[in-house]
């Protein structure tokens, strides 16, 4: 009976212990569902705050950044707090209208390839870009010279704004980066029409000449740009547009433009600049056999590099004949003599737009001398700023192109294309102060002068005299008919674009 009872009361001990631990499991069950309620409840509430927190950003975003989804929704904000928001608002700079398409019958593609340096291209490029707009055929970005002396590898996108000029004169023609795939091969076949264009030529030669070839071959190529087009006899329409891609379509890449920009910043910043473009470097005194003030081994330099060029054809040159006929570039030293003889202060800035100065310091001695504040963008810039132009002379060319439109005073000292194209921009821009040398009568009044057959005054009173009219005023082109060479370049003075409604107006000739 005892070991009953015990076994009783082991089992009732037992059997309440299992009864306690069912009851927790029971509590268990009961408290558990309750827990994940709460649980539940949480994350419902975690949501919906993490939800009214995504609406706030996002409406605050919508009010940042303007018209959305969430815009028109009631709002959930005071007025304060809205006047807050507003005026964090950030203003947001316009998307650039581009021009509509201009939808034409396309008769096929124009290849070219520019020669010369930087100011010869920029002219050739707008004049192709008139050339396929008048014949109604789709331009491929020009090639440009990479073959010249300056043997500068720059692509097109290099020095100019590519994708701006595309765009730009969309409403115009068509300009592709590349011929389309399917003509490519013929490119690659040697399946198309190479030919250089004849110089001068009006645009009836492209329509009646060209054209033709563009049609049947599909794709030509012009392996020669320079001077293609004429000055004077064509169309208003087309003038005014060698003007918009001269001053609008042919921006330079937005490094250049920020660069310059920098180089003229720091300028303005020592008050008024002059720029002079010193064409005294050894290719140009190569190519044009003046030696004016250099020794015989000099001479005999020159000599050589201009019979090393094939396509130099002059090579036995009279310098001092072509001096006198005002062929040549001004020495720096007859140039300090014209600037002193024009009144020019003495303590202007003077930025040299040139390359290396043929003789170097021995020869701007006296330039230097006269007016002591002489500058260049490398004296300007940090070497690390110009590390990616260097053995680019087209960007560095543009560079000086840019400080050139925005100088006080531009002088050339001869009448290349960087002097005429920066003289017609200058126009454009509100016919800015350009002095443009007539070295024909300067040559003779420095001789005479040095020869002590006129005193200062009366030199100086000679010299600006001769130029009085000489600083880029208003004026037109001088057209001498069958003599295209000889007349008054259109780019260094394209007056048609300067008025609105000279339609019927002509050129003077002689």
């Amino acid at each position: 009976m005892e070991e009953r009872e015990r076994r009783r009361r082991r089992w009732g001990v037992l059997g309440l212990k299992g009864t306690d631990s069912h009851v927790e499991k029971l509590k268990s069950c009961i408290v558990f569902p309750h827990r994940s309620r709460m649980k539940l409840w949480m994350i419902r509430a975690t949501t919906m705050v993490l939800l009214w927190t995504c609406f706030v950003q996002f409406t605050t975003l919508g009010e940042l950044w303007g018209p959305s989804v969430l815009k028109g929704w009631p709002s959930c904000f005071s007025h304060e707090y809205s006047s807050v928001t507003s005026s964090l608002v950030v203003k947001s700079v316009p998307a650039r209208a581009l021009p509509p398409k201009r939808v034409y019958q396309n008769n096929g593609y124009l290849m070219v390839s520019c020669n010369g340096g930087l100011n010869q291209m920029r002219a050739a490029i707008c004049d192709m870009v008139a050339i396929a707009r008048y014949l109604n055929v789709t331009l491929i970005v020009p090639e440009l010279d990479k073959t010249s002396f300056w043997a500068d590898p720059s692509e097109f996108e290099d020095i100019f704004d590519i994708d701006h000029f595309i765009t730009s004169l969309r409403d115009e023609v068509r300009i592709l980066k590349e011929l389309p795939r399917r003509l490519k091969r013929r490119v690659v076949l040697g399946m198309i029409y190479t030919m250089p264009p004849i110089s001068w030529s009006d645009i009836s030669y492209y329509q009646h000449q060209v054209l033709p070839l563009i049609r049947k071959y599909k794709v030509v190529h012009l392996n020669r740009t320079d001077a293609r087009l004429a000055n004077n006899g064509l169309p208003f329409e087309i003038q005014k547009l060698r003007c918009r891609v001269n001053f609008g379509a042919l921006k330079f890449t937005p490094q250049i433009e920020e660069l310059g920009k920098k180089v003229i910043r720091l300028l303005r910043q020592k008050g008024p600049f002059m720029v002079l473009h010193l064409r005294y470097e050894m290719d140009m005194l190569a190519f044009s056999g003046c030696n004016q003030g250099c020794n015989k081994d000099e001479v005999e330099e020159l000599t050589r590099m201009r019979y090393a060029y094939p396509w130099w054809k002059e090579k036995i040159i009279n310098s001092e004949l072509k001096r006198r006929d005002g062929l040549c570039p001004l020495t720096p030293e007859e140039t300090a003599l014209t600037l002193r003889a024009l009144d020019i202060d003495s303590s202007i800035q003077v930025y040299i737009a040139a390359g290396e100065i043929y003789g170097g310091t021995r020869r701007m001695a006296s330039l230097a001398a006269a007016y002591p504040n002489l500058v260049r963008k490398e004296t300007l810039l940090e070497p690390s700023e110009l590390r990616f132009f260097q053995n680019h002379s087209s960007q560095m060319a543009a560079l000086d192109y840019l400080v050139s439109l925005e100088s006080d005073i531009f002088v050339p000292t001869y009448d290349g294309n960087m002097a005429k194209v920066v003289d017609g921009h200058r126009r454009h821009l509100g016919f800015r102060k350009t002095i443009l040398l007539d070295r024909n009568l300067l040559v003779d009044l420095i001789d005479q002068y040095n020869d002590g057959s006129f005193t200062w005054n009366e030199f100086s009173t000679a010299v600006k005299e001769a130029h009085a009219e000489h600083m880029g005023n208003p004026t037109k082109r001088l057209v001498i008919p069958d003599r295209p060479k000889e007349e008054d370049y259109f780019y260094s003075n394209p007056w048609e674009c300067f008025e609105p409604s000279n339609e019927g107006e002509t050129s003077s000739s002689i």
